[in-house]
């Protein structure tokens, strides 16, 4: 079983150098993370914080990135957060990720794993 996922995010994360960094590994969650996550203050105090709080725990690494954290993720554009709540979901659902998919040629309809990376 897979635990660990790469991913490459749209935007990217610029840092205080300017420099933008994209690519990162994510973990599945365990229970022990969503609650801590829950009790967290900035939760208590706003509970739309939770994602980003439990992303925080989740996001193991972010290329050239010496630590990831739940305010180092505040600081993500919007859509590099979408993108990663929407792979948080799918990692963690019970089935693995997967999508659908149409051949252009014959219209056949066919379920294809998901991956995170971009190539090229």
């Amino acid at each position: 079983m897979e635990t660990v996922y790469d991913f490459e995010l749209p935007k990217g994360f610029v840092d205080n150098n300017g420099e933008v960094h994209k690519r990162g590994k994510m973990r599945l969650a365990t229970a022990g993370d969503e609650i801590s996550a829950t009790r967290d203050p900035r939760v208590l105090s706003n509970p739309s914080y939770l994602s980003i709080a439990v992303l925080g725990k989740v996001i193991t690494e972010l290329e050239g990135v010496q630590m990831v954290s739940a305010s180092l993720i505040e600081r993500f554009y919007t859509a590099d957060l979408a993108f990663l709540q929407d792979m948080y979901q799918r990692i963690n659902d019970i089935e693995p990720p997967v999508m659908t998919a149409v051949c252009p040629e014959c219209g056949h309809t066919f379920e294809v794993p998901l991956n995170f990376t971009r190539e090229g």
